[in-house]
């Protein structure tokens, strides 16, 4: 089992920045994917980064440019650094973890919200 807890969500005005934390109960060495999905109301859940055990990296075309995910293994967190927030940024954030076990798991969610 791999507890996943995200923070870092808020209020920001558009042209803001945000860095989300992801802090896994236990290593993410095994981790083999580590992702940030968003769900916006009325919308599906899409994903809108992933980094893997090896540190290739991948973005939806709507943040390409504006948002970094990263990893930190000795600390077991990852990390949404975004820039140049939209309102269509605006979503709930969750952490997701796919383990060496073919296990997935999820974070509880963090609310973004980019308004003026």
């Amino acid at each position: 089992q791999v507890a996943l807890v995200e923070s870092g969500g808020g209020l920001v005005q558009p042209g803001g920045s945000l860095r989300l934390s992801c802090a896994a109960s236990k290593s993410i060495v095994s981790i083999h994917v580590m992702a940030w999905y968003r769900q916006a109301p009325g919308k599906e859940r899409e994903r809108v980064a992933r980094i893997t055990a090896g540190g290739s990296l991948n973005y939806a075309d709507s943040v390409k440019g504006r948002f970094t995910i990263s990893r930190d293994n000795a600390e077991n967190t990852v990390y949404l650094q975004m820039n140049s927030l939209k309102p269509e940024d605006t979503a709930v954030y969750y952490c997701y973890a796919y383990t060496i076990y073919q296990k997935d798991y999820w974070g509880q969610g963090t609310q973004v919200t980019v308004s003026s």
